[in-house]
């Protein structure tokens, strides 16, 4: 067990990692989970009012309205609940099934948070899974993309399985994480889903953030707009890094594409160094320029991270990066959070 600690205006963020179970056990040998509430609502949104006057005998478009583009949050209370919930943000292609059972089966992060006695909002963003309803069309196209998925999110190289990876093997289970996989929709607007985020903290008061993927850079912004973000835990970003203007990296090129880092007033940069950050990131990620794509990508951004966090800290922040096959810790995908060997966190 290894003990990461950062404090930050009068904030202890204690991370026990790297106590690594393998959850093989049946879910009905554990105890049992008492909650002592557990809902869901919508939160954020805006409503489009359209001209004209409506007749509720002839039912046209004309004089109604239409809500959209909220954020769906299920949350569950324990009894005895710690002091600040975990708010748990998916990323892209996904939905609040990332933080559910994993794809073989076990429990993730929404349940063994639960009996750890925090209270967990489980979200879906803006036009996403059971937050649908868009106020901006979109043309869904059923187009087959699933083995690139299978490298983007470092499985393997299609067909084969990475050596020594964290994920069951048999079709079962690939055809669960498959089918975890939803599409947008509406446009994904940055912006709509901040707003809608920050309106949870509003609403819930502190809490500490956990972002997976593409909510990374939205969760810096979610922190940045609402100071009830008392922590941030991201799994592997993947885009939307903050710089100061005047000190924005170059774009970063990969056999993946190009990433590129947005530059932001520095008075606005520096609420990022408020709160106490680590970030994670998985196996299978390259140190050098390589060709295969799915792998390539996650090689800029590694190093787009590890300039972030030195610029943060720079200004007095308090950034940790944990790249885990340095730490001894081998065979994470893109998706530590569902692995055979579970992060135990503990805030």
């Amino acid at each position: 067990m290894r003990f990461v600690k950062c404090s930050n205006h009068n904030i202890t963020f204690l991370v026990i990692f790297l106590s690594m179970i393998l959850s093989s056990c049946s879910l009905t040998n554990k105890k049992l989970i008492v909650m002592r509430e557990q809902g869901s609502f919508a939160i954020g949104g805006t409503v489009v009012i359209n001209s004209g006057v409506f007749n509720p005998y002839k039912p046209m478009p004309e004089g109604q309205r239409f809500h959209g583009d909220h954020a769906y949050v299920f949350y569950q209370i324990p009894i005895k609940a710690r002091k600040y919930p975990l708010v748990m943000w998916h990323g892209y292609g996904q939905f609040s099934k990332t933080w559910e059972t994993t794809p073989d089966g076990r429990e993730g992060f929404q349940n063994i948070f639960l009996r750890r006695n925090f209270t967990v909002y489980v979200i879906d963003q803006p036009r996403r899974g059971n937050a649908g309803r868009s106020t901006i069309i979109s043309n869904i196209m059923p187009t087959p993309d699933e083995q690139q998925w299978f490298g983007t999110f470092r499985l393997g190289i299609w067909p084969n399985y990475f050596d020594g990876v964290q994920f069951s093997r048999d079709s079962a289970t690939l055809n669960q994480y498959y089918r975890s996989m939803t599409p947008n929709i509406g446009p994904i607007d940055v912006e709509v889903n901040v707003n809608a985020v920050s309106a949870l903290f509003t609403k819930i008061g502190n809490a500490i953030l956990i972002t997976h993927s593409h909510s990374g850079g939205m969760g810096w912004r979610t922190a940045i707009n609402n100071q009830n973000v008392k922590a941030i835990i991201a799994f592997e970003p993947g885009s939307g890094f903050l710089f100061p203007e005047g000190e924005v990296p170059l774009p970063m090129q990969s056999s993946g594409g190009t990433l590129e880092a947005d530059p932001i007033p520095l008075s606005t940069f520096m609420q990022l160094t408020k709160i106490p950050i680590i970030i994670y990131y998985g196996d299978n990620i390259p140190n050098k320029p390589n060709t295969n794509p799915g792998q390539d990508g996650w090689r800029i951004r590694l190093e787009m991270a590890n300039l972030w966090r030195n610029v943060v800290n720079k200004y007095g922040g308090d950034v940790t990066l944990i790249h885990l096959p340095k730490m001894g810790i081998k065979g994470n995908t893109h998706f530590p959070v569902t692995n055979q060997s579970i992060v135990q966190t503990q805030i």
